[in-house]
């Protein structure tokens, strides 16, 4: 059974940085695409970042380029999201997501796992 485990959300001034971690287990990630959501409260779901986990390549949406760094550890079976320069529209749920893929995706219906989601909230 595939789980995908969030941690290291909380509260940070605008400014700040805070960094995700994605712990799955189940099975073996090697052939995977690990990605970053968010929900803000009354919006949709929307893609954050993506990492191949095999090639190591990454995609990020605009919003966040030059802030958030994805990356995985040697192991396949981590996912980090670094969040720097954190501004309050940055406000969300974070949620982690796998699917079996060596694309780019960047919609909630491609992806076949979830996690629970970690809250990050950052005030002005």
């Amino acid at each position: 059974q595939v789980q995908l485990v969030e941690s290291g959300g909380g509260l940070v001034q605008a400014g700040g940085s805070l960094r995700l971690s994605c712990t799955a287990s189940g099975r073996t990630f090697r052939n995977y695409l690990m990605g970053w959501f968010r929900q803000a409260p009354g919006k949709e779901r929307e893609f954050v970042a993506s990492v191949n986990m095999v090639l190591g390549a990454t995609y990020y949406t605009d919003s966040v380029k030059g802030r958030f760094i994805i990356s995985r550890d040697g192991t396949l079976n981590t996912v980090y999201l670094q969040m720097n320069s954190l501004k309050p529209e940055d406000t969300a749920v974070y949620f982690c997501a796998a699917k079996m893929s060596d694309l780019v995706l960047t919609t909630t219906r491609n992806y076949d796992y979830w996690g629970q989601g970690t809250q990050v909230t950052v005030s002005s």
